[in-house]
């Protein structure tokens, strides 16, 4: 299989990065239709606007980029900004855009919205020189800055989600419920179909499967930092209620799993291939890393979730993986054991964070 020259995403020649942005606008659909049934216009709105906050700026910001032609004609020279612009530029967007739509409240005020895919798109992605230039996940950076700058906004006072698009079934662990009378609140089979509270693309783990299976099939996302993000995950939080809940483990285990934000950005944002690394083994650290810090930010962290913070906390270690005086395509003992290391002091970690016996 051959390879071409390419500025990032990195990928191979029969797999266009066209054909990879249609293959996530597809596997984000069961999410989407979800949304819609789920919350009705309020998400239909919502995610248009973002849909045309994103593309429209990104097209302004392209126009701006790029240098005008010498023609006499001032359409002719606005016309020759936009020779290199092609369907990657519509897509790539779009994608963003469903991707900010479904981790924000569906009662979000259409400003707040609006606010959130601007900063996204032009800070997060436009700044730093386009599609495949920005090193961080543009939804995410969108979504922190409103989660930020209008803290109220995400309170029980509009639709009862935390601050970082986590729903109240976490945030009730947090107040003081607790995870039994929690439980009793939210079954596993209500979090699992999507019958909770929370942010609109995020409630149905059933959705975001169905899609994940999708972009697994398809190979438009790489396993490797699904499988390492989620299995760190499921491991360290299974060792916290080791203590916290050894009577109902499983049930605390899957209760996280499928509640908050980490089933879709585990599929749908830390797959993002401009933002994540290069090589293989890089990817194994880079979900290592971020589903340790989904956990540490839960359990010990001032917010009931924390998918966005620790994405963009973890982007920017994306180059220091990537380095080229250490990274390689190629898995050593020295990965394992390092990988296997960090795995067993991340779980002491949480071990004895949350009260373990020494």
């Amino acid at each position: 299989m051959q390879t071409i020259k390419q500025t990032s995403p990195y990928i191979r020649k029969d797999v266009s990065t066209k054909r990879m942005m249609i293959d996530v606008l597809i596997a984000l659909t069961p999410v989407v239709i979800f949304s819609i049934y789920r919350f009705g216009w309020d998400a239909v709105v919502r995610i248009l606007v973002s849909l045309v906050v994103m593309i429209g700026l990104e097209a302004i910001a392209f126009g701006m980029m790029q240098k005008p032609g010498k023609h006499e004609k001032s359409i002719d020279r606005l016309k020759s900004r936009y020779e290199k612009y092609s369907i990657n530029n519509i897509t790539a967007p779009a994608v963003s855009a469903i991707i900010f739509a479904m981790i924000i409240p569906s009662q979000l005020p259409i400003y707040a919205v609006v606010v959130g895919a601007a900063f996204g798109i032009i800070v997060g992605k436009m700044l730093f020189g386009g599609m495949g230039s920005n090193i961080f996940n543009v939804a995410a950076a969108g979504r922190i800055f409103i989660g930020l700058a209008l803290t109220d906004m995400f309170t029980g006072k509009y639709v009862g989600v935390d601050m970082i698009a986590g729903g109240t079934a976490l945030t009730a662990i947090r107040t003081g419920a607790g995870f039994p009378h929690t439980l009793s609140s939210y079954p596993l089979i209500d979090m699992f179909m999507g019958n909770i509270p929370g942010s609109m693309g995020e409630i149905s783990a059933l959705a975001i499967i169905i899609g994940m299976a999708y972009l697994l099939i398809r190979r438009s996302a790489d396993y490797r930092v699904i499988v390492s993000s989620l299995v760190t995950f499921v491991v360290l939080i299974f060792v916290a209620g080791l203590k916290l809940y050894p009577d109902q483990v499983l049930d605390y285990t899957l209760f996280h799993l499928f509640s908050g934000g980490i089933l879709f950005g585990a599929v749908f944002m830390i797959t993002d291939p401009v933002t994540s690394p290069v090589t293989r083994p890089g990817r194994w650290i880079y979900g290592l890393l971020v589903g340790a810090l989904v956990v540490l930010i839960r359990l010990f962290g001032a917010y009931p979730e924390g998918v966005a913070f620790a994405l963009l906390f973890s982007n920017m270690f994306v180059p220091l993986i990537d380095y080229p005086q250490w990274a390689t395509n190629k898995f050593k003992p020295a990965f394992f054991i390092g990988y296997g290391f960090a795995f067993i002091a991340l779980a002491a970690i949480v071990f004895f964070g949350v009260g373990g016996a020494v």
